[in-house]
């Protein structure tokens, strides 16, 4: 399967070691909404990152990817410790340029 660079960075990032990779690949900008919340820029996008590793010790397996809208949609199946685990979950993905301009998982 192939995804773009900054999404690929995205799934395979290991947290704590790679977050500033990860918010390398987020556009000064961008925003990520998870969980009924918004979170804003790099910095913003790289501290929910890592709480949210710590938290549910999670992984994100992509299985399909498609275009819609102007959007990358890639589903993903993530296993971690949390109720439900492993869930198929969908992450929808807006690009500018080379990075995450936005982010909708749900």
């Amino acid at each position: 399967m192939h995804l773009p660079p900054p999404i690929q960075t995205f799934f395979t990032a290991r947290a704590p070691q790679d977050g500033d990779a990860l918010a390398a690949a987020f556009s000064p900008d961008a925003i990520v909404h998870d969980e009924a919340r918004s979170h804003h820029g790099p910095q913003a996008i790289r501290d929910w990152w890592l709480a949210a590793k710590a938290k549910y010790r999670h992984h994100a397996e992509p299985m399909d990817v498609a275009e819609a809208g102007g959007k990358t949609v890639v589903q993903a199946t993530v296993t971690g410790d949390f109720p439900g685990s492993p869930a198929v979950l969908t992450f929808t993905f807006g690009l500018k340029g080379e990075r995450i301009c936005d982010l909708e998982i749900g």
